[in-house]
């Protein structure tokens, strides 16, 4: 099992920073949802005056955009995050300020014409609605329930004492936390005080070549197994390794929704 454990220590080696996941080229991949998210968000943003990316990580797909409004802001939880979103949207003048992830939004009541958001870890409603304009819009990328449940399950299969594999839902009926169901996001957006004006989901099918992709992963997206490590899931973590080398890769599937939602004008 030398290969075994030279798979896993490399795994568990490699930096989880940012939203880059370059690093899985070759050893893991996800089809992505055919709306195209990026292309989006470039779209709206060219049309912005002011605008809000919420849990930017490190400010990768952000970057992205053509056209930069004239006021861009964004906000991340993770120090070493922050710091990576600073110097990647410095060109586009956007200000990165650390924010909890179920936090408050520290800034002035209807500032923003956009707000986004891809892949939030918890969405606080309210806050979004207070902090766009009437008129404004919010659109965002949600990890929807059971994403990658075969990993999860297959991972957690003979533990019943292990805690849920998906997060549980806030006490706040005005968030949502990442993998909550379209059902739910829309019922939280609309007790917000918001105008669902678009929603498209999707199932998008993943695959892990090797047992160093599948270790990095559940540390870079951590709510997936919570509380994962190496150490005590390696005897299902070598089932799995021996898997992959006897019959290809282990497929899985992601759930990914898009919402568009409206604060109303006159509220």
């Amino acid at each position: 099992m030398a290969d075994f454990d030279d798979l896993l220590t490399e795994g568990a080696s490699v930096p989880t920073d940012g939203w880059d996941f370059s690093w899985f080229e070759g050893r893991a991949t996800e089809q992505r949802p055919s709306w195209g998210y990026a292309r989006l968000l470039g779209d709206r943003m060219a049309r912005s005056r002011a605008a809000l990316d919420v849990q930017t990580g490190g400010g990768e797909v952000l970057a992205t955009v053509h056209r930069a409004p004239p006021l861009l802001a964004a906000t991340e939880a993770w120090p070493p995050n922050v710091a990576i979103a600073r110097r990647t949207l410095a060109p586009l003048g956007g200000k990165v300020v650390q924010v909890g992830e179920g936090d408050g939004l520290p800034f002035r009541d209807g500032a923003f014409d956009l707000v986004v958001s891809r892949h939030p870890v918890v969405t606080r409603w309210d806050e979004v609605r207070r902090v766009l304009r009437p008129g404004g819009v919010y659109l965002s990328q949600q990890v929807g329930a059971a994403t990658v449940r075969e990993l999860a399950e297959f991972l957690r299969e003979g533990r019943p004492e292990d805690r849920p594999t998906g997060p549980a839902g806030p006490a706040d009926p005005l968030a949502t936390r990442s993998g909550s169901t379209p059902l739910a996001t829309v019922a939280a957006a609309e007790a917000a005080g918001l105008e669902v004006t678009g929603l498209r989901q999707e199932a998008l099918r993943m695959e892990f070549h090797d047992i160093a992709a599948v270790v990095h992963f559940l540390r870079k997206v951590i709510w997936i197994v919570p509380g994962f490590t190496v150490e005590e899931y390696r005897d299902r973590l070598a089932v799995l390794h021996r898997f992959m080398e006897r019959h290809g890769p282990f497929v899985a599937h992601s759930q990914r929704h898009l919402i568009e939602a409206r604060r109303p004008d006159h509220g």
